[in-house]
């Protein structure tokens, strides 16, 4: 049997070290708890305990959210460990050779036991135990009780973040590697939050064997230096006392930092900045409270017995900070309100020309002064980016590149109004609040909310505009929270799939065949415009398009209308063997999954009664009774209504002859109805009829 040899090249590589560096600092954490350790590398070891406790609390505070220092319960974890370990071998030394000298267990705790108490004995142990219960009592504890509550509000409302990224996601503001990298980011904040949670009881832990391990090596101290070095009773407890103080506080001070970049890390909220940018802005920001802390400062001074020098020093400096704050204000006010450059004078009014003339607009946004800055290209507006997103997946998945989106400001809409526009004229309108969110309802919320009733702008449903601090309840009680940009991306994407027919016009049909010329230029020479116009092919794309079918095989299209076309010149005609060809596509959208095709049927009766209607009218339905056609509308959408209450989609089976027909008519008896012809379903396809139209009414 082989063996695979590695050799030390391999070894050597840089990213093969640093898969090992991790498992050789437990290795070495865990080692010091058994082998001796010369003073020399115990004090490498304590100062290295340090500057990684320090360089841990720095990195929490130029974090911008939690999930940048995702690795920090890990931490946790080893810089507890390499405290243990240390206090385990300093404790073995302290014991060993403490009744040698101050300097017995290395430099590092000499100096804590020294310089920081006094060689006080007496004050070194209370000041242990003060650095303790900050550490235990307050710190820990809060950052852990935060890291607990957390958790759980990020758990409740990881349905409702789920929901919004699916909203945008078929809404087209996001790719599917975005959703993938949010839902991502929501799953990995819900473990980092428990993970914390957890990771919070390894430093109350350490708390509690920091204690323990003070009180043992007091007592064993006194213990060995009585009866294995002849030692006085106070000067016992005097030097392994100081040994053992300065042992605790070179290990509770490292914990201590650690433990208060745990509580940066879980009080701070999601933001664009720094904790210590936002710091400074947010308590040092407002001149009026640097002010009136001035004038309260100042007062305290003046009473008699006050430390009048402090109180008024500290009086003047905040005083001085809020009159520059004032100062760059104004100067921030002044240079906004300058006036601009003069304009030239105009030049004399000439004679009308085709200049004057302006393009109407394909599809237009139209915004109120609030919602410039969504759109204003300099400063970066969102929404523009949302747009662009949308165009983008509009071309993928319905088959052509719409018209571009053109925005302007409209200073006669209200102030957070929008209007979209599709060639001119107004085809939706809503408002939009930044700063807000809306909190959509999908029918299966668990309580109100406090803010401004309202519907979505895009599909009806009831709606609350919410401030910020209500978004996480709001998810919690299962609404769906989307901002200002996206609630009008939406509606502009709704609108957009609903008018795609409208926006496919000679331009855009010919821009569709001169591209798929490029892969099949012949097919293309041979239809247009030798067999079939221009505006023939556009007329059966846009029927395509009014009835919800997108045109991404244009291949199997063209190839139907250049079999058909040298007999069939009716768009009509056109349209319905283009979708008998289409059939696997158009049933596979309606029923994404399984075999069998639930829809609802027309009663035979009625089926012939139509048709014959067809035949005596010519074939444009005006022979069908007024009676009848009320009847029918009346029927189809009870029926349309209960197949969605059940589940499923709106779907009428009817033969070919009648399809084109009752798909126009029925459709303003529910919208969302699909109407198939028999021939467009394939063989493969079970039918199941779940509802039958007509009968004794009829």
């Amino acid at each position: 049997m082989a063996t695979q040899t590695i050799s030390w090249e391999t070894l050597a590589r840089p990213e093969n070290l640093k898969a090992l560096a991790a498992p050789a600092l437990i290795i070495i954490i865990l080692s010091m708890m058994v082998l001796p350790l010369p003073t020399f590398i115990l004090d490498v070891f304590f100062t290295f305990n340090i500057a990684m406790s320090i360089m841990v609390m720095l990195v929490a505070l130029y974090t911008l959210k939690p999930l940048d220092f995702s690795i920090f319960p890990t931490v946790l974890l080893v810089t507890t460990l390499l405290r243990l370990s240390l206090n385990v071998a300093s404790t073995r030394i302290v014991l060993l050779n403490g009744h040698t000298g101050p300097d017995a267990a290395g430099k590092v705790i000499e100096a804590f036991g020294h310089f920081l108490v006094g060689g006080n004995y007496a004050v070194g142990i209370i000041v242990f135990i003060i650095l303790t219960i900050i550490n235990f009592v307050v710190i820990t504890k809060g950052a852990g009780r935060i890291a607990e509550v957390s958790a759980r509000f990020t758990l409740d409302a990881m349905p409702g973040k789920q929901m919004a990224i699916d909203a945008d996601l078929n809404a087209g503001l996001i790719g599917e590697d975005e959703a993938r990298k949010r839902r991502k980011e929501i799953a990995q904040e819900a473990d980092f939050f428990g993970s914390m949670d957890g990771a919070s009881k390894f430093v109350r832990g350490d708390a509690i064997a920091g204690i323990l391990i003070l009180v043992i090596n007091i007592i064993g101290g006194l213990i060995i230096g009585m009866l294995q070095h002849d030692m006085a009773v106070g000067e016992a407890a005097k030097v392994y006392t100081l040994l053992t103080i300065g042992d605790g506080l070179v290990a509770q001070i490292p914990a201590l930092v650690i433990s208060v970049a745990a509580g940066l890390v879980v009080s701070r909220v999601n933001d664009e900045k720094d904790l210590t940018t936002s710091f400074t802005a947010q308590l040092f920001g407002n001149p009026v409270v640097l002010m009136l802390a001035a004038s309260i400062l100042g007062v305290l001074g003046l009473i008699p017995g006050m430390p009048h020098f402090v109180f008024l020093l500290l009086a003047g400096g905040l005083g001085w900070l809020a009159w520059w704050k004032v100062k760059m204000s104004q100067e921030d006010s002044i240079a906004a309100e300058q006036p601009a450059a003069p304009m030239a004078a105009p030049e004399e009014s000439q004679e009308a020309s085709w200049a004057d003339v302006a393009p109407v607009d394909v599809l237009g946004l139209e915004v109120g002064y609030r919602l410039i800055p969504l759109v204003d290209r300099g400063q970066d507006g969102e929404l523009l980016k949302r747009i662009r997103g949308l165009r983008k997946k509009f071309a993928q998945e319905v088959g052509f590149l719409s018209a571009p989106v053109h925005i302007r400001d409209n200073l006669e809409l209200k102030p957070n109004g929008y209007r979209i526009t599709l060639k001119g004229v107004e085809v939706g309108a809503g408002e939009a609040f930044p700063g807000m969110f809306l909190a959509i309802n999908p029918g299966r919320v668990s309580g109100p909310l406090a803010g401004s009733p309202t519907k979505d702008p895009a599909f009806g449903l009831p709606a609350v505009w919410i401030d910020a601090v209500l978004r996480d309840q709001a998810h919690i009680t299962g609404y769906t929270v989307v901002d200002a940009g996206t609630v009008v991306a939406t509606h502009l994407n709704h609108l957009i799939l609903s008018h795609a027919a409208e926006l496919l016009g000679r331009q855009e049909a010919q821009a569709l065949l001169d591209h798929l010329a490029k892969d099949a230029p012949k097919l293309i020479e041979d239809l247009v415009p030798k067999v079939l116009p221009l505006s023939t092919v556009q007329r059966v794309l846009q029927n395509l398009l009014e009835e919800g079918v997108n045109i991404r095989d244009m291949r199997s299209i063209i190839e139907t209308l250049a079999e058909n076309a040298p007999r069939a010149h009716d768009p009509v005609e056109l349209t319905s063997l283009v979708r008998v060809a289409l059939g696997r596509a158009i049933v596979q959208q309606i029923f994404p999954s399984g075999q069998e095709l639930q829809v609802m049927a027309l009663e035979p009766g009625l089926e012939r009664l139509l048709t014959q209607a067809m035949q005596n009218s010519g074939g444009d339905g005006s022979g069908i009774e007024p009676g009848l056609a009320d009847t029918l509308l009346r029927e189809t959408a009870a029926a349309a209504k209960r197949q969605e209450d059940l589940g499923m989609a709106p779907v009428l089976l009817v033969p070919s002859g009648l399809r084109w027909l009752l798909s126009r008519f029925l459709r303003r008896a529910w919208t969302n109805l699909k109407v198939l012809a028999n021939s467009e379903i394939p063989e493969s396809k079970t039918i199941k009829v779940t509802a039958i139209i007509g009968g004794k009414a009829l």
